[in-house]
């Protein structure tokens, strides 16, 4: 089994289960015509997620890294008539974007991208009793990652889902001896989630034309 395979695999079942659709394809679209990063969530993935969110019964999700808003969209569609999504981006052209694309795809009025570093914008959501969020989704710089799961757990509540993606990085996790800063970042989140006791977590393996990763959901308990 290779990456070919896998992307193979993936198209198929998208194909297969209905997991994309013109908006979205339009979203991707938007992204590559304004030369954002090809590193959105496949569409499984988001739809995973869309369906995580549902059976959680989120109504207010906090989403930590927009990019084009391909993630925030899929986010946004489990949210009840009534319900509402933050996002945050560094980057000021992503923001924009991501603007464009989520209220192409009509939920302008129920998400709000938030453009500015995330530590201070978790910081400015928390004093401002922002929270808490039913479900929360880290997928940003990894090297952020632990402090963005200390504000997560500010701005959460027993029985708040947060999710981090990409911490499989190919595998690359299990290497204690990795240089590359994302794997770091990666595992000293992975170290602060199973040293934080309101925390069960665990960490499902993904393949797929995202080659190699995998995502970490966990439950706050108390």
């Amino acid at each position: 089994m290779n990456e070919v395979t896998w992307a193979a695999v993936d198209a198929y079942l998208a194909e297969s289960l209905d997991a994309a659709d013109s908006s979205l394809d339009e979203c991707l679209k938007a992204n590559e015509q304004a030369r954002l990063p090809a590193i959105d969530v496949s569409p499984l993935q988001g739809k995973l997620l869309c369906l995580i969110a549902q059976i959680q019964g989120a109504r207010r999700i906090l989403e930590i890294g927009t990019l084009g808003g391909y993630s925030t969209i899929w986010l946004a569609r489990a949210l009840p008539s009534d319900g509402r999504l933050t996002s945050l981006e560094l980057n000021p052209r992503h923001a924009e974007v991501a603007r464009s694309n989520i209220s192409r795809a009509g939920f302008s009025g129920q998400v709000e991208v938030i453009q500015g570093p995330a530590t201070e914008t978790l910081a400015s959501l928390h004093q401002q009793n922002r929270g808490p969020f039913d479900l929360i989704f880290i997928d940003a710089d990894k090297s952020g990652y632990p402090a963005y799961l200390a504000w997560a757990l500010k701005l959460s509540r027993p029985g708040t889902v947060i999710i981090g993606d990409n911490v499989v990085r190919h595998g690359h996790v299990a290497d204690a001896a990795s240089p590359d800063a994302n794997v770091r970042g990666v595992r000293a989140f992975i170290q602060a989630v199973a040293n934080e006791p309101t925390l069960s977590a665990t960490v499902i393996q993904t393949v797929g034309k995202k080659g190699y990763d995998g995502f970490l959901i966990a439950r706050v308990t108390s």
